[in-house]
């Protein structure tokens, strides 16, 4: 008889992006595509969105903003960034957002449900139809829990379906599998219901927002 290989999804964290953590100082800035930075002991991730500020040099625009990283070792990181002649001082600092788990959380669907739309490419020499994928669209995230006014997960994901601001979020999936998935994302809905013999219930649409990295 063959062993089943299936992961449990107990223990699986659902995280959103409530705060900033400690800027770490930027010592060097490897120009080139991806250019590589480096910051001592910056505690970062492969696909952490962080802010980098306070680059200097005549195309440092160019850097300064928000990326996601990857790469990461300890001290190092890149971004998708092709730098190669261009002038970067490594003046500035990086800064990675904090991140608190989502409470009472009893399912999560469809990460990765969307699709790449199909380009028609055929012209009058095909001699069958023909197409190219379009852009990778992830599609959304669709959530279960229950309802708590306590949780500053569920208080954070509701503050962002209000004000309509894209968050990072975090699924970070129990050991066996390729372990955490970062993204940025849109929240979509966040309603509640309620039975009777029941406790108050929510649903969460998320719209995932650009890529997936999966680390």
């Amino acid at each position: 008889m063959t062993t089943s290989t299936a992961v449990s999804a107990q223990g699986t964290i659902i995280q959103i992006a409530t705060g900033t953590g400690a800027a770490k100082n930027i010592t060097v800035i490897a120009v080139g595509y991806p250019t590589i930075v480096t910051a001592t002991s910056h505690g970062f991730a492969n696909g952490d969105y962080v802010t980098i500020a306070g680059v200097t040099g005549a195309d440092a625009a160019l850097l300064n903003g928000v990326w996601s990283i990857s790469n990461v070792t300890t001290s190092t990181f890149s971004v998708h960034l092709n730098s190669i002649g261009k002038t970067l001082t490594a003046t500035g600092t990086a800064t990675g957002a904090t991140y608190t788990a989502i409470a009472n959380v009893r399912s999560g669907t469809d990460l990765e449900s969307g699709s790449s739309p199909e380009i028609d490419v055929t012209d009058l020499t095909s001699t069958a139809k023909e197409f190219r994928l379009g852009l990778v669209d992830n599609g959304s995230f669709a959530l279960t829990l229950f309802h708590s006014n306590a949780d500053a997960g569920q208080a954070a994901l509701q503050a962002r379906r209000l004000d309509g601001a894209a968050v990072n979020m975090k699924v970070i999936l129990p050991t066996g599998t390729t372990p955490t998935a970062s993204f940025s994302a849109l929240i979509k809905k966040f309603s509640k219901s309620v039975a009777v013999d029941g406790v108050v219930e929510a649903s969460v649409d998320i719209r995932v927002n650009g890529v997936i990295t999966w680390a």
